[in-house]
């Protein structure tokens, strides 16, 4: 039985914030778990606090950089608020937020960063049964799908295949690179990406990480580990390929 599913995001936009407070949304340079684990939340058509966690608490993940942001980060300027009418921002009683002079609605400028153009290989590994579920959901979503923030559609079926590996980094190493063709070299040759393998505390080169959904529905994250390392000579295929064939035959 499978114990890891694939999954390909790729998108015009795509913003996993890791740091994220208030008026600046910033992005990772990849998917952190959290943002993963609520693209499968969504998939699964789950909102509550108990069963996200279990599945952050179950799943770990590994992350290949198959094409990186170029530029390396989108900055986007919003502003939020401003209107005499719903949306407007509150103050800490709940009335409208004004401006004293002008007695009208506050406008709050923003920062919002993207990475732009990227494409990344996904690996979660768990239990059988965790996987078959998953692998059904990423299929067949119950509600739409989207790559860090609602504005980031995927340009492409998340799902990119099952398979049963010993560890994380054998399952990025031997799973090939389905990118558009404009992000791949040539569909001749292999290339080296940079994988964020999920490990424990006491592994060589661990680095802690708050990206662990703890409580979800407050934004309260708990620390986890990961490495980064170097796959090597990663085989190229089309795209194009029929998805019908590649769902119907992972899933034997």
């Amino acid at each position: 039985m499978p114990n890891t599913l694939f999954l390909r995001l790729e998108a015009p936009l795509q913003s996993w914030g890791e740091r994220a407070q208030w008026s600046e949304r910033d992005t990772a340079p990849e998917p952190t778990k959290s943002g993963i684990v609520g693209l499968l939340a969504c998939a699964l058509g789950w909102a509550d606090d108990v069963r996200i966690r279990d599945l952050s608490q179950s799943i770990r993940v590994g992350v290949r950089c198959d094409h990186i942001s170029s530029p390396a980060i989108l900055l986007d300027y919003h502003t939020v608020g401003g209107g005499y009418t719903a949306p407007q921002l509150l103050t800490a009683e709940g009335k409208p937020k004004m401006i004293a002079a002008s007695k009208s609605p506050h406008t709050e400028p923003t920062k919002r960063y993207y990475l732009s153009d990227a494409s990344f290989l996904i690996a979660v590994q768990a239990a059988s049964d965790r996987i078959a579920k998953l692998t059904e959901a990423a299929q067949s979503p119950v509600w739409p799908v989207f790559l860090g923030r609602k504005s980031c559609v995927p340009t492409r079926p998340i799902f990119d295949g099952v398979g049963d590996y010993d560890s994380l980094e054998r399952a990025l190493q031997e799973q090939p690179a389905r990118m558009m063709r404009a992000r791949r070299p040539s569909a001749a040759v292999t290339f080296d990406a940079r994988a964020v393998i999920e490990c424990d505390a006491s592994d060589e080169g661990s680095l802690r990480r708050r990206d662990e959904i703890a409580l979800p529905s407050l934004r309260v994250f708990a620390p986890r580990y990961s490495r980064e390392v170097w796959i090597k000579d990663i085989s190229c295929q089309d795209v194009f390929a029929d998805f019908t064939s590649l769902q119907s035959a992972d899933t034997e």
